[in-house]
C-alpha cells in the first residue's frame, strides 16, 4: 500500500509539473485565473498609485496651506534693544492635530515661539523637506511694508498616518487581486466542469461501449446543438455504421459456419460410402496372389479412415461454430470414458492398457462429446507411443471437479507445443 501511495504522488506531481497533462477543467480554469489575475495587477496598481499620489498631494497641499497661513498673521518685531517679539495669534490655534508642529524664528535663527516642534530642526531654507519622519515646510516672514525679512515659520506633520493609510490601501488592493484570482479560478472550474459535463458523458458511454463491445448501444443525447452536440452526433454515426458493419459481418460468418457445417455432414455420408466399399473390398482379397491388391486397398482404407476423422473433427468445430452443439444434460462420465477405452482397445495393439475407473462421476455435458474427447485422447496416446509401452486412463474427483488423465510413458509432447495442444 505504501509502495502504491509513493506511485500515485509521483504521478500526481508529474502531472502538476507539466501543465499539458493536466485535465481540460484545470488549465481552463488556470489560464481564466492567469489572465484575472493580470487585469487585476495592472488595474490595481494604476489606481493604487493614484491614490497614493492623490494622498500625498493632499497631505502636502494642507501642509503648505497651513504654513501660508501663518506667514500672513505672524509677525517678528525686533527692537533696537531687547529680545525678539512674536506678534500674532496663539500658535496653539493652528496645532490641532497631535501630529502636528509649529516654531518660528527671528532673522538670526533664535527661537521666538514653539508648540510641539522638538524634532523640526533649524530653518535652513525655504520649501520643503522630510526628515525625522515628518514633512516640514518652511515659510519666510517679512514686513508687509518694507519687505524686508523679519524671521522664518516652519509647520510640519509626521508621516505615518499618511504611509499607514497608503499601506492599508495596497493592502486591500492585494486582498482584492488575490480574492479576485481565487474566485475567478473556482470560477473557471466551476464553468469548465459545467461545459466538459456533456463530453464526460460521451466518454462514460464509450468505455461502456468498449468494455461491453456493444455498437447497438447509443450515445447520450447532445443537450444543445453545438460542437459538442455535433461530436456526439458524429460518434452516434460512427457507432452506427460500425454496427452495421458487425451485422453485416455477423450475417456472412454464421453463413459460412452453416455452409461448413451442412458440407462436412453432407461429406460424412459418401465417405462413409467408401470406407464400407473399401472394407468389403478388402475381405474379399484374401489370396496369396492378391497380396499386391490388398496392400493398396489397406492403404486407401487408411487414408478414408484418416480423412473420416478429420471430418468428423471439421463437422464437430462448425458445429459448434454455428452454435448447433448437443444440449448438456447429466451423465456419467466413468461410463462414457469406459465406452471410449473399450472402442481405443484395439488400436493400442502391443501396448499395455490401464484402466483405473472404478465409481461413477456425474457431471453436465454432452455424452456425445465427452466421448470423443476421451477417444482422442487415447488415440493420440496410441499413434506417439512405442510398442510395449503403458497407457493409462484414470478418472478422479477434486472437489466440484471431475479429472481426466491419459497419461503414457512415450516421449512426450514437444515443449514448444504444449501451449497449443488445446486449440
Amino acid at each position: 500500500m505504501v509502495g502504491a501511495a509513493r506511485s500515485n504522488t509521483a504521478a500526481w506531481l508529474r502531472r502538476v509539473a507539466h501543465p499539458r497533462a493536466w485535465p481540460v477543467r484545470w488549465r481552463i480554469a488556470a489560464v481564466s485565473s492567469g489572465l484575472t489575475l493580470a487585469i487585476l495587477m495592472v488595474f490595481g496598481g494604476t489606481i493604487g498609485q493614484i491614490a497614493t499620489t492623490r494622498i500625498r498631494d493632499d497631505f502636502n497641499s494642507e501642509i503648505r496651506g497651513a504654513v501660508e497661513v501663518l506667514s500672513s498673521e505672524l509677525k517678528v518685531i525686533t527692537p533696537l534693544v531687547g529680545k525678539p517679539e512674536l506678534v500674532g495669534p496663539n500658535l496653539g490655534t493652528y496645532v490641532l492635530p497631535d501630529d502636528a508642529s509649529v516654531r518660528v524664528f527671528d532673522r538670526s535663527g533664535e527661537i521666538v515661539g514653539d508648540q510641539n516642534g522638538g524634532r523640526l530642526g533649524k530653518p535652513e531654507h525655504r520649501g520643503t523637506r522630510e526628515e525625522n519622519g515628518m514633512r516640514v515646510e518652511t515659510e519666510v516672514l517679512s514686513d508687509p511694508e518694507t519687505g524686508v525679512i523679519t524671521g522664518y515659520v516652519q509647520y510640519g506633520r509626521s508621516t505615518e498616518h499618511v504611509d499607514d493609510t497608503i499601506d492599508r490601501i495596497w493592502l486591500l488592493i492585494g486582498a482584492g487581486i488575490l480574492g479576485g484570482t481565487l474566485l475567478a479560478c473556482l470560477a473557471g472550474v466551476a464553468i469548465a466542469s459545467r461545459a466538459m459535463r456533456p463530453i464526460a458523458a460521451l466518454t462514460a458511454s464509450a468505455k461502456e461501449i468498449t468494455e461491453t463491445r456493444d455498437t447497438s448501444r447509443h450515445m447520450p443525447d447532445p443537450p444543445v446543438e453545438d460542437e459538442v452536440g455535433e461530436l456526439a452526433e458524429t460518434l452516434e454515426q460512427m457507432l452506427r455504421s460500425l454496427d452495421a458493419a458487425r451485422s453485416e459481418r455477423e450475417v456472412a460468418l454464421q453463413q459460412q459456419r452453416e455452409f461448413v457445417a451442412d458440407a462436412s455432414h453432407e461429406l460424412r455420408t459418401p465417405l462413409t460410402s467408401v470406407l464400407a466399399n473399401l472394407e468389403l473390398l478388402q475381405a474379399s482379397l484374401g489370396g496369396a496372389d492378391q497380396a499386391e491388391d490388398r496392400e493398396v486397398v489397406d492403404s486407401a482404407l487408411r487414408s478414408s479412415r484418416r480423412m473420416s476423422r478429420l471430418v468428423s473433427d471439421l463437422l464437430l468445430l462448425a458445429r459448434a461454430d454455428a452454435g448447433r452443439l448437443a444440449t448438456h444434460r447429466r451423465c456419467d462420465l466413468a461410463e462414457i470414458a469406459g465406452d471410449a477405452a473399450a472402442e481405443a482397445a484395439p488400436l493400442m495393439g502391443a501396448r499395455h492398457f490401464a484402466i483405473d475407473n472404478d465409481r461413477p462421476l456425474r457431471v453436465e455435458g454432452s455424452a456425445d462429446e465427452l466421448h470423443r474427447m476421451v477417444l482422442n485422447l487415447l488415440d493420440n496416446a496410441a499413434r506417439h507411443t512405442p510398442e510395449g509401452a503403458t497407457i493409462e486412463l484414470r478418472l478422479a474427483e477434486q472437489g466440484d471437479y471431475a479429472v481426466v488423465e491419459v497419461a503414457d510413458d512415450g516421449p512426450g509432447i514437444p515443449a514448444a507445443m504444449r501451449t497449443q495442444i488445446f486449440d
